[in-house]
Order: C-alpha cells, then structure tokens, then sequence
C-alpha cells in the first residue's frame, strides 16, 4: 500500500462544528459587532476591489487538530481576514480554518464581558491571549471592555505582543488599513455606551449606512429638500 493511498485529508470548514452549544453572552455584542462591521465595509471595499477578504462575528478559528474538535479552535467576537475569499466553493464559511488557508487574520477583537482573565490569559496551549500570539498570530489583538470604557490593542513584534501605545486622539491606528480604533460614548440602535468603532486615520469617525443615509438627509433639509420627496 502506497503513501498516497494510507493518506488522510485534513478535515475542511464543512466537516468541523461551527458551534459549541454555547450562547451570546450578552444583548450588546451583537450589535457591537454589527457596528464595527458596517461602518468598517467601505474602506475594505477600497483595499480589496476584488472582494476578497471575510469577516468573521463570532464565529471559529480553527489552529489545530484535537477531540473534540471545539478545543483546536477559538471564536473572537469579530475578527478580518485580507485577501481570502468571503465563501468558500458557493458555500457561506462555518469556520476559518487555518490549515486550509494559512492566512491569519489582520486584526482580532474579544468583547470582555467578565474580569478580562479570559481574554488576558497566557497559559500555554489553552490560554486565549496565548493561543492568539503563539499559534493564530493576528498582527493585532485587540480587547474591549464595555464596563471600562476601555480598549486594550496590542501589535505582533516578531514572536510575542506589545501593547500599542494610543495616538492623540485615544485611537489605536491599525496602519496596515489606514484606521484607527476606539471608544466611542454615544448612542447606537437605541443603546448610550461607550461603544468601540472605527475612525480614518485623520480622525473622521467611519459612519455606518444608516448614519450616512441620515446625515445626507439632513443636508437635504438644509437646502430646502425634503429627502421623502425623492424617494417617491
């Protein structure tokens, strides 16, 4: 019997779990990650005109084989990958699997909704913070802790993370996209917090569509438009 006969294929996107049971922890995460999506969009849209980059809420990094499977990956709240399809053969991904793909993610970003231990734990093969240094590897790893209105964002330098200092601004500007990150305190589907969102790197806060939509409505009644008219 050959090598090539006794060889078994690593396992793909459609043959691991996409779920481990577990629930959102709380009602902000996913409008916080609809938010960073949306507003976020336009400017990938600028970097890849060929669309080819995903984004994943939520959903699981597979970095290594183990039983069950669930324990070989970790499920950021919201992460982006560049240059890598946003589906996979017509079909939508129920993970990002690394052994498939190899690109790492640009940026990681985990929503605290406990003490942070979690998200800042280093113990070797099953700590989050270590798994993402170490074996993941997203050139920045960002964690955001609502009750603190705070963001920490860190930068991979050669093998191990440095926390990123803050601008002027109190952003963290992620270069490779031309943008920054921070805490913003307003008021998003309905909701005041100190929300994390995105700014350009001259300190313009990135809108979502429907901030865009609205504040060109409200230019339309400067000039004396009435925007309903034009939707008629």
């Amino acid at each position: 019997m050959t090598d090539v006969e006794t060889f078994t294929p690593l396992p793909d996107h459609t043959q691991l779990p996409c779920e481990d049971g577990s629930f959102v922890k709380n009602f902000q995460e996913h409008p916080q990650s609809v938010l960073l999506t949306d507003s976020i969009r336009p400017i990938l849209q600028t970097i890849h005109p060929d669309g080819q980059y995903c984004i994943g809420q939520d959903s699981g990094i597979y970095w290594r084989l183990t039983d069950p499977p669930q324990r070989g990956a970790e499920a950021p709240d919201w992460f982006y990958v560049p240059n890598v399809p946003p589906a996979l053969d017509g079909q939508m991904r129920r993970s990002y699997v690394l052994w498939q793909e190899i690109i790492p993610p640009q940026i990681v970003i985990e929503f605290v909704s406990g003490t942070g231990a979690e998200e800042r734990d280093r113990t070797p093969w099953t700590g989050k913070f270590w798994v993402y240094e170490t074996a993941i590897r997203p050139a920045y790893y960002a964690i955001y802790e609502v009750q603190k209105a705070q963001v920490e964002v860190y930068f991979l330098e050669k093998t191990h993370y440095q926390l990123l200092p803050a601008n002027e601004r109190g952003h963290f500007p992620i270069d490779e996209l031309g943008v920054e990150l921070g805490i913003w305190p307003g008021t998003y589907q309905n909701v005041t917090l100190p929300w994390l969102r995105w700014w350009d790197h001259t300190g313009q806060l990135l809108l979502t569509g429907e901030e865009r939509a609205e504040r060109l409505a409200a230019k339309l009644r400067e000039l004396g438009v009435d925007p309903t008219e034009l939707e008629s």
